[in-house]
């Protein structure tokens, strides 16, 4: 892992976490996996949720580390890593704690949600994530829901079979009326199309 990361990650240094950015993607794209996997135990720690430093820091890492995954095109190298984090989340607490205020978990699994899933038309990133993505549907966080189902509509779209396990799930979620019923009404009605 590069020198910062693992001062930043290994101390969970807040005052050189924006350092990371004065670094060119190429410099830290080798690194990205490790940091993802130091990322998932900080934020699995058992004071996560009350830290304010380690929140930080984390989200600071998150935006730097989602950045050179686009930048650099290797999301399929990191994917693994990346979903892992992801599916760490779903551990923990997702409902909102107010009106409008993300827990700590939630605010990473919407970070690195985008990150994922504008790759829909990777199928190997697929493969990996919409197994996870379908357990965010009844977490109780409306928002996230939302989202992910826009994403799976597009996933839909052009890989609509990787959806084949999760047809259940997706129509429970409709019906419950967690998710935007058109995007995932179209995405369950492609998916239909294909199976049919």
């Amino acid at each position: 892992m590069h020198q910062l990361f693992r001062l930043v990650l290994g101390q969970k240094d807040l005052s050189r976490a924006g350092d990371l950015f004065s670094l060119d993607d190429s410099e830290i794209e080798d690194s990205l996996t490790e940091a993802l996997e130091q990322i998932t135990i900080i934020s699995s720690s058992s004071d996560y949720q009350t830290n304010n430093n380690d929140q930080a820091v984390v989200e600071i890492c998150i935006t730097r580390i989602t950045t050179a995954i686009r930048e650099t095109e290797s999301i399929e190298k990191h994917a693994k890593a990346l979903v892992g984090l992801w599916d760490s989340c779903l551990e923990h607490n997702l409902r909102p704690f107010g009106k409008d205020e993300d827990t700590p978990h939630a605010k990473i699994a919407s970070d690195i949600m985008s990150c994922i899933l504008q790759n829909y038309n990777r199928p190997p990133v697929m493969a990996l994530a919409i197994p996870i993505a379908v357990k965010f549907l009844h977490r109780g966080n409306k928002e996230l829901c939302r989202n992910m189902s826009n994403y799976l509509s597009l996933a839909a779209i052009t890989k609509a079979d990787l959806l084949a396990d999760h047809t259940e799930v997706i129509v429970k979620s409709i019906l419950q009326g967690m998710v935007q019923k058109l995007s995932l009404g179209t995405c369950f009605r492609r998916h239909l199309k294909v199976f049919s």
